[in-house]
């Protein structure tokens, strides 16, 4: 079949080190197309009150990367995570973003003053300052290390009303210092541990007029680009019908979808990905994670969907995460709309197509918590997968969302600087 790939990409990434993927075989069977999603309401960020995790990473005598004390009526939770705060317009090098250090206080005490300090031999030197939010928390973005060396970090709650000043127990950075694995797109192919999805229509499922296609994907300038085009091979027209909105006759239209499948799968840790989404709707970007044994009735584990976007100017603000397991031959989805989704950009003149934030999830064996920028925008528990996950990257068009945009703005694109994975195994990344 004769195809036209989109142009190259400009190279406008700075100099940085060239990092090819690693990858661990795994045999595994296929999995099936990320199904439509039913957008149903989910837990918001909640209060990280769970127990110390151990961290076999780090020496006896050295901080894990989570810590409680309580003192009194105060209690101070302190977590470090991954690199994982990276907001920009330019690509970079992962190397270069910077840890979330979390502080959560109770009780809690809306603008109280919450100082991250840095340990330097034997003082502490304070680097940031942060006022509580209503959920109880000072969030900071921190250096991750200093020569290659783990930091250690503390926060200092200044007195406030009835409560006086009090310091929490120091955390440690070291169990995130090197990634299990990470891809950036240099040069201009994709490594060999990325696979073309879902290369087929789907004639009689709700993706009958689009499909997965290497001409949709390219890579260049440090970033690999999926995209949303016509198939110029396509010589008849898709009808839309059934539950779709708006039945007619539309152009076939070929996907940029990715992912790791038999090449890179891991079990529990965070994973995180440098997206700038699509400017229009009638698609949905994605960085979501599958099973390695695949996704259909009978099978173990759970579709984790890290995040997807819907377009500019969705009325309910065009990000979600979600999660989707079966029960027998039924599809159990839960998750839903990110609230407020705007208060997690840097200002008013950002924007998720405008700009590339990390968007990230630490997956333990109780829980999936999904951040933005190292910010918490939710959370799920119950029912979480337990098997091998592989990542995957699409910008898809289903057949509910292609009478939402004319072939005329065609192509539509997303970019991806980097994607990285921190595995922790049976251990919880952060409790």
């Amino acid at each position: 079949m004769s195809v036209r790939r989109p142009a190259r990409l400009p190279a406008h990434r700075p100099a940085r080190r060239s990092a090819g993927p690693s990858a661990r075989l795994l045999a595994v069977a296929a999995t099936a197309l990320l199904l439509p999603a039913s957008l149903l309401a989910w837990s918001p960020p909640g209060s990280a009150a769970d127990q110390v995790a151990t961290d076999p990473a780090v020496a006896d005598d050295a901080p894990a990367s989570v810590s409680v004390r309580s003192t009194g009526r105060q209690r101070i939770r302190l977590e470090a995570l991954p690199q994982v705060v990276q907001p920009g317009g330019a690509v970079a090098s992962p190397a270069a973003a910077r840890a979330a250090v979390v502080a959560t206080l109770r009780p809690i005490r809306p603008g109280r003053r919450v100082q991250l300090q840095v340990q330097e031999g034997e003082t502490w030197r304070a680097v940031a300052m942060k006022r509580q939010d209503r959920r109880g928390r000072a969030q900071f973005a921190a250096a991750a290390s200093v020569d290659g060396e783990a930091l250690r970090y503390r926060v200092k709650a200044m007195a406030a009303a009835s409560m006086s000043p009090v310091k929490s127990t120091p955390v440690s950075t070291a169990r995130w210092l090197r990634a299990t694995w990470t891809d950036e797109f240099d040069g201009s192919q994709l490594g060999p541990v990325w696979n073309h999805r879902g290369r087929e229509y789907a004639h009689g499922s709700r993706r009958s007029c689009a499909k997965g296609d290497p001409s949709a994907t390219s890579v260049g300038g440090g970033a690999v680009r999926l995209s949303v085009v016509k198939d110029p091979d396509a010589t008849t027209r898709c009808r839309i019908e059934g539950r779709d909105a708006r039945a007619g006759r539309f152009g076939y239209r070929l996907n940029g979808h990715i992912g790791t499948q038999h090449a890179f799968a891991f079990r529990y840790g965070v994973a995180a990905a440098r997206v700038k989404f699509h400017r229009l709707r009638g698609q949905h970007g994605a960085f979501w994670l599958q099973p390695a044994t695949g996704m259909h009735a009978g099978a173990p584990g759970s579709e984790i969907d890290v995040v997807e976007y819907f377009g500019d100017r969705h009325p309910q603000g065009g990000l979600a995460s979600f999660m989707h397991r079966y029960e027998g031959k039924r599809r159990i989805a839960s998750g839903g709309w990110i609230k407020n989704s705007r208060s997690f950009l840097t200002g008013r003149r950002d924007g998720w197509s405008k700009n590339y934030h990390v968007f990230s999830v630490e997956w333990t064996p109780r829980m999936l918590v999904f951040r933005i920028d190292g910010k918490e925008t939710g959370r799920m528990r119950g029912k979480i997968s337990d098997v091998p996950q592989f990542p995957i990257l699409s910008l898809i068009s289903a057949n509910y969302e292609i009478p939402k945009i004319k072939e005329k703005r065609l192509p539509q694109h997303m970019y991806v600087d980097w994607v990285r994975v921190w595995e922790t195994g049976g251990q919880p990344a952060g409790g």
